[in-house]
This record gives structure tokens, sequence and C-alpha cells, in this order.
């Protein structure tokens, strides 16, 4: 039997929405599929993790924590644009020695870089400059074997020691400083050790203006540190 156009035209029409069930329940299949295919978005740049290897003038003994070395300079590096997470490896009291014996477990913190502050306590207990050597050496050996760069921060002796012991000392941080790769700052408390407007009364630990001296003058050598970071 013939059917009238307008027959015709319901039957189309019918198909036709037909076809648009079907496309809308393919799309609403596919969908997921098509969310897989898709790259993931990029993940933030991670910050960059410092090892922060030292004794109780990088833990910022006394201070309140805001005004400790650590604190400092982190809030020093984002003034500068440099996105870093501190690993705290300070621990007042702690020698050379001390610093050897909890570098492997730092370690599990996956620093990219390492700034290593140790000797001065090596230096008040007398320690022999050959003993402070071969443990500062063993650290860097450590870190360089990690492909980690290294800022070693240099140390005097307690003046009271004697210029022969002092000469000694000093001689050990100058060695370690000719490494390859190893980046040095002459002094970590240049320009604040001997003040007493810039020491609490114990005549050897910064106080809060101190600290921000400190910072002041290690922040060149830490961005050095830091460009030397691979990816």
């Amino acid at each position: 039997m013939r059917r009238s156009g307008g027959e015709r035209a319901v039957r189309s029409a019918r198909r036709g929405r037909g076809a648009i069930r079907l496309g809308l329940h393919l799309a609403r299949l596919l969908a997921p599929l098509a969310l897989l295919a898709r790259p993931a978005p990029a993940a933030p740049d991670e910050p960059i993790g410092l090892l922060v290897l030292g004794d109780s003038l990088a833990a910022g003994y006394g201070l309140a924590e805001a005004d400790g070395f650590e604190a400092r300079l982190a809030a020093a590096l984002a003034a500068e644009g440099k996105r870093v997470r501190i690993i705290d490896g300070a621990v007042p009291g702690d020698t050379a020695a001390g610093g050897l014996a909890r570098l492997d477990w730092l370690m599990a913190e996956h620093p990219k870089a390492a700034l290593v502050e140790l000797g001065a306590n090596d230096g008040l207990r007398g320690e022999d400059p050959a003993v402070l050597e071969r443990n500062l050496g063993a650290i860097l050996d450590r870190l360089a074997a990690a492909h980690i760069p290294v800022l070693l921060a240099g140390m005097y002796a307690p003046p009271n020691m004697g210029s022969a012991y002092a000469e000694r000392f000093r001689a050990v941080y100058l060695h370690l400083a000719a490494r390859p790769g190893v980046i040095f700052e002459p002094f970590f408390l240049e320009g604040v050790a001997g003040t007493p407007a810039l020491n609490q009364a114990d005549g050897m630990h910064p106080n809060a203006a101190g600290e921000a001296r400190v910072v002041a003058a290690i922040l060149a050598y830490v961005e050095k540190l830091l460009a030397e970071v691979k990816e």
C-alpha cells in the first residue's frame, strides 16, 4: 500500500530522532575512553629538596623558629622566586662525625642539593683536624656518589685553641673546598662572629639580627648551588 507524503515525513523524522538518540548513547559510552586518551595535565614543579646538614648554628639555637637560619633562608629563597623544601638536618651540638652518622637516614628525604655546615663543635672540643677532615670528606663523598651538589660552609677554630691548631683546622676546609663540584663559602659566620650586637649572650650563636646577616651573606652561594641541580 502506498504511503502518503505525510506518513513518509513522519517516518523520516522518527528515523532522524532514532539516529540522534543512538549518537548520544554512543557518545556517552565513548566519553570515558576519550578522557583516558587525553594527556594528563602537567604536574606543578616540585620544590627542590635542600638538605641543611649542620649543628646549632644552622638549627637556630636559642631563637624562635621564624628567626632561625633555616626559616630565614627559606623565606629569602621564596622572595627570589625559588621553590625550595628545606630538609632539616641541623642538630645542636653535632660534630662532623654525627652528621656523617645521620646522613644515610636523611638521604631518604631525597635531597637534590646539600648545604654542609659542620665543624664548629669539633673545634670547641679540640678534635684532631685530621679526624674532622676524614668525616667531612666522607660526607662529601656520599653526596657526590648520589650526584648531589654541595655547598660547604667554612669555619674557624676558637682562638683559645692556639695558632698551630687554628691553621690545621682551617686547612681542612681549604683542602675540601678544592674538590671538583664543591661550592665553598669561606666562613659561615662572616660579619657576625665577634660582634656582640649580632650574637646572643653566649657570644657564639647569632641573635635574630645576626641570623639575618648570616642568610644575606650565604644567599648568593645557595642560589649558585641550586643552579647546579639537575632535573
